[in-house]
């Protein structure tokens, strides 16, 4: 067992009265880890699907259905799993009771080298990119956070790494007071969750929190664009670098201005542990994107087909239509995040040769972009939206599904929309043209 599990802090959790909402993997992992560690614990999960799951565990009780205040009866300890907004919850919690993230539990019994990953865009393509240069460059590292594995998961298991390279949600870091990277990434920053965070200055402090505990000999990275504004803020103590797009790397895999952008951070993260430009190059080499972020599903008719669905920020589309060099037929709508739609239009009026929404946001979408000069159609659903699009495009152009929004109105989650795409392309293609 990690040595840390037996430290005088695991001995403190002893005994204490934790309680877990949300039955999901990373709560799952923290109900595990503090059951290993000898406290008192239940988990509580709306989900009577999930509670299921849970309640196989004999290590710790699980209570299904609405969350009450009894339910949170004698806490001392409240872990809330990512998108459960403390201000949900705080009524409920006695205020005795310590409220953290499964982050911020993992991470107060971790000894390793730990890169963290943040940003409104590219945090999963970043995070998996820096993780296999290192490891093309002979370091063992382990790929985690809010992608794959939980990092309680990693905290209960027998592997030891030498670097721990983490994606990290605001989510997480609203609730991570103590967290400390010793390499700290914040990529970008735009509107997003602002039906989850009461304003964008909440939304930005979670994202710097990060920086809070950093040292002298840390490193913090972050973009030129946002120097002015960080500096001004003085948010850390660690030695800082700013990164923009350049041509200093080249990937096919990886299309696109943001991801120039995204191979620069990475550099300057691999640099900080002794890589050359020559290393971090031959680490890109044959990087290909990630399912549903910018995936060329295939070409048919001349036509080619990208799935974009993990875009669920207005600037993510805007990414996305920056790399193609295509004329577009454009697939959006969902469950609005906020932004300004508005910033889309000189992109639409200069690449898009139609705009297909589908799903929720529809007056948000036409009310924004009614000047574009395009017809602009809705459909209810994905599918007949995927069917107008393609059976308009023609040779020569590109339909991406790049929706500005997530998925929840109509999907569990941004990879089953990206799968409902691919699969309705498929049918398409299959029918007599």
């Amino acid at each position: 067992m990690r040595a840390l599990l037996q430290s005088d802090r695991a001995r403190r959790i002893r005994g204490l009265r934790a309680v877990v909402v949300g039955a999901g993997r990373s709560g799952l992992a923290a109900a595990g880890l503090l059951a290993e560690l000898g406290a008192e614990t239940s988990v509580l999960e709306r989900s009577a699907a999930a509670a299921g799951v849970a309640a196989e565990s004999r290590r710790y009780t699980v209570v299904c259905g609405e969350h009450r205040a009894e339910d949170f009866s004698g806490a001392d300890l409240v872990v809330l799993s990512p998108g459960v907004p403390r201000s949900r919850m705080e009524s409920m919690i006695p205020p005795q009771a310590r409220v953290i993230s499964e982050l911020e539990l993992a991470s107060w019994f971790v000894s390793e080298t730990v890169v963290a990953v943040t940003g409104t865009n590219g945090k999963t393509t970043t995070t998996t990119l820096i993780s296999r240069i290192l490891e093309r460059n002979g370091r063992e590292v382990f790929t985690g956070g809010n992608i794959g594995t939980p990092l309680c998961e990693y905290v209960l298991g027998d592997r030891q790494a030498e670097i721990l390279v983490l994606e990290v949600s605001s989510f997480q870091l609203q609730n991570s007071p103590t967290f400390h990277p010793c390499v700290a990434v914040l990529l970008n920053f735009s509107a997003n969750h602002l039906d989850y965070h009461d304003c964008m200055e909440e939304y930005l402090e979670a994202k710097l929190s990060m920086f809070a505990h950093m040292e002298p000999g840390d490193l913090a990275i972050a973009p030129a664009s946002m120097r002015e504004e960080l500096e001004g803020r003085d948010f850390t103590r660690a030695r800082r670098e700013y990164f923009s797009a350049s041509d200093r790397f080249s990937c096919p895999g990886l299309p696109g201005e943001h991801n120039l952008a995204n191979m620069e951070a990475a550099f300057l993260v691999c640099r900080h542990f002794g890589l050359d430009q020559d290393q971090v190059q031959r680490g890109i080499d044959g990087f290909l994107p990630l399912p549903h972020r910018l995936e060329a599903v295939t070409e048919h008719a001349g036509i080619m087909f990208v799935d974009d669905s993990k875009s669920t920020t207005v600037d993510s589309t805007i990414a996305a239509l920056k790399s193609q060099d295509r004329p577009v037929r454009l697939l959006a709508g969902g469950v609005f995040k906020g932004g300004d739609l508005g910033t889309v239009l000189p992109l639409i009026r200069e690449k898009v040769r139609g705009i297909y929404l589908f799903g929720a946001s529809r007056e948000l979408f036409e009310s924004a972009w009614k000047d574009c000069g395009l017809d602009i159609f809705w459909d209810a659903t994905l599918e007949d939206a995927v069917h107008r699009a393609a059976s308009e495009a023609r040779a020569g152009e590109c339909v991406l599904l790049s929706p500005a929004t997530s998925s929840f109105d109509l999907f569990a989650n941004y990879k089953e929309r990206g799968q409902v795409f691919q699969k309705t392309v498929r049918e398409w293609m299959e029918e007599p043209q």
